[in-house]
């Protein structure tokens, strides 16, 4: 059974997208089969992996708003182990017609995921940096919750703020959703701040904090600028062995 992980985390620019880009490709990188479940309007996880959005017929907005097949929409990537449910900006108006066609909205993409014919080791779901209907959703779906943490101000005002609503999700809808892991992004050593918050997420959350760090890497960001996986883009770059390591350890839970 495929293990469903969403990339959650309400404050925006904390390399959200790029984690799920870059661990999706490192997983598939290992021979693990993925799909990467784009669920933010904005499409970045999309693009990141060379689709242009602008071009597609049909999205995951049709697969929640329409009962749309969902193995239709599901493309194929430049890497061979990894797929794609594509979003863009039609899913930004989904949120009333999720509401008004079924009594159960919170479970449309679970549902609809149970329909897959073809067989994932592990689902990632790019989340948007909110909590709607959409974010719901993809919390509903999943067995674990990966938590990207940016070693800048209020990093831990936004920890506080997604575990508050992985409890609600918990206690309402998903009693058996897990959390993957804490996972400090955009490092820098040299910082004192970085240090600093580094120290206290693992002295908060021990277990739960990935050895792996995310440096500050000027390949994450050209990567996804061009369509292309940093794995396949720069593949010895920091960027690139930081997410190969993170996928080792995401790994090591399947026996969990």
């Amino acid at each position: 059974m495929a293990r469903i992980i969403a990339i959650a985390n309400q404050k925006g620019g904390v390399g959200k997208t790029t984690t799920a880009i870059s661990l999706s490709s490192s997983l598939a990188h290992f021979n693990r089969r993925v799909l990467l479940i784009d669920m933010d309007p904005q499409g970045n996880s999309s693009r990141g992996v060379g689709t242009d959005i602008t071009l597609i017929a049909k999205s995951v907005y049709d697969v929640l708003t329409k009962d749309a097949d969902i193995n239709k929409i599901i493309r194929r990537t430049a890497m061979k182990n990894l797929d794609l449910l594509p979003a863009n900006l039609k899913l930004a108006s989904t949120e009333s017609e999720m509401i008004n066609r079924t009594n159960q909205p919170f479970f449309l993409l679970k549902n609809s995921l149970s329909n897959l014919k073809k067989e994932y080791d592990y689902m990632i779901i790019d989340c948007p940096p909110s909590l709607g209907l959409l974010n719901i959703n993809a919390l509903v779906a999943s067995s674990s919750v990966l938590i990207p943490v940016q070693c800048e101000y209020f990093a831990m005002e936004a920890v506080a703020q997604i575990l508050a609503s992985i409890s609600k999700i918990q206690s309402s809808y998903n009693p058996d959703l897990g959390i993957e892991g804490f996972l400090l992004t955009m490092y820098d050593p040299r910082t004192r701040l970085g240090t600093e918050i580094t120290t206290q997420v693992r002295g908060l959350f021990k277990e739960n904090t990935f050895l792996t760090q995310i440096p500050r890497n000027i390949s994450l960001p050209e990567a996804s600028a061009r369509g292309i996986p940093v794995t396949l883009y720069r593949p010895t770059s920091s960027g690139s062995l930081a997410y190969l390591s993170l996928a080792k350890e995401v790994m090591d839970h399947e026996e969990r």
